[in-house]
C-alpha cells in the first residue's frame, strides 16, 4: 500500500525554520551583482527562498500582534516591503535592496507612516525595530509638543528593564544641536525634544534567520516595544478621532 502523506500540524510547522542557507546566499550574490540581468535570471530563487518564507514569517508575527498591537494588523503582502530601491533622489542607482524587510504601520496612518514595527533579514544581520523614523514635519512637531508635558512617561517607557535587555534605544544620530524653534533650552525633556526620530532596535546575527525561533525573536521584542509605539502614535490617533467626530457631526 502507498504511504500516506504526512500532514504537519500548525504547531509542527511553527518549529520549522523559515529561511534556508540558500536565502542568505542569494542576498550575498545580489550584493555583488546588483543589476536587473542577474536578478531576473534568478527571480525564481528569490520567490522561493526569500519572498515565500518572508510572507510566512510576517503572517505568524501578525497573528501574534493581534494580542498587543491590533491596530497594526494588516495583510502580509502589504506589510512586506518591496525589494526595489527608490533611486529617484539617490546618487546610488543600484536597483535592489540587499535585504528583505517588513513594516507594520498603524491603521489610518498608512499614507503618513506614523509609529510602527519593522524587521529585516540580510546576510549579516536580522534587524528588529519599533518606533517612528523620518516623520513628516507635522508629526515631528506633534511628538515634540507631547514631550513637553509627557517626557517623563516616555523616558520611563524607554528605560523598561525587560526591553533594554533585548533592545537598544535608537535615537537620531543627527539630532539637533540646538532646541527647535519655540522650545526652551532648559526644559527637562529637551534631549528627547531635539531628536528627529524615536525608537528601539536590536541587531541579531544573520544566522538567526535560519533558526526555528525567528518569529519568537521578533514577537518578543515587538511586544515589549508596543507601549513606545502606542505613545508615539498618541497625538495622531487623537487627531484621527477628532476628524471622525467632525465628519459624524456633518452627516
Amino acid at each position: 500500500m502507498p504511504k500516506k502523506a504526512t500532514v504537519k500540524s500548525p504547531l509542527q510547522e511553527a518549529t520549522l525554520a523559515y529561511f534556508s542557507p540558500e536565502a542568505l546566499k542569494f542576498l550575498r550574490g545580489l550584493k555583488r551583482n546588483n543589476n536587473r540581468e542577474w536578478f531576473e535570471a534568478r527571480r525564481a530563487v528569490f520567490e522561493r527562498e526569500l519572498k515565500k518564507p518572508m510572507l510566512a514569517v510576517i503572517e505568524r508575527v501578525t497573528d501574534a500582534m493581534a494580542d498587543f498591537a491590533p491596530a497594526h494588523v494588516r495583510p502580509s503582502q502589504k506589510a512586506m516591503m518591496r525589494i526595489y530601491r527608490d533611486t529617484r533622489f539617490s546618487a546610488d542607482k543600484t536597483p535592489y535592496k540587499t535585504h528583505v524587510s517588513a513594516w507594520w504601520t498603524r491603521t489610518g496612518l498608512e499614507k503618513t507612516s506614523g509609529g510602527g514595527y519593522y524587521f529585516h533579514v540580510s546576510p549579516t544581520e536580522v534587524v528588529v525595530a519599533a518606533g517612528i523614523y523620518m516623520p513628516e514635519r507635522e508629526q515631528l512637531l506633534a511628538i515634540r509638543l507631547q514631550l513637553l508635558e509627557q517626557h517623563a512617561e516616555f523616558r520611563r517607557l524607554l528605560s523598561n528593564r525587560k526591553l533594554r535587555k533585548l533592545m537598544d534605544i535608537d535615537l537620531d544620530r543627527s539630532a539637533l544641536t540646538r532646541p527647535p524653534k519655540g522650545f526652551c533650552a532648559d526644559h527637562p525633556g529637551i534631549d528627547l525634544i531635539k531628536q528627529q526620530q524615536w525608537g528601539v532596535l536590536a541587531r541579531l546575527p544573520g544566522e538567526t534567520a535560519l533558526g526555528r525561533n525567528l518569529v519568537n525573536e521578533i514577537v518578543s521584542r515587538f511586544r515589549l516595544a508596543a507601549p513606545i509605539v502606542d505613545w508615539l502614535n498618541r497625538p495622531f490617533v487623537h487627531d484621527m478621532e477628532k476628524k471622525k467626530q467632525y465628519i459624524f457631526k456633518l452627516m
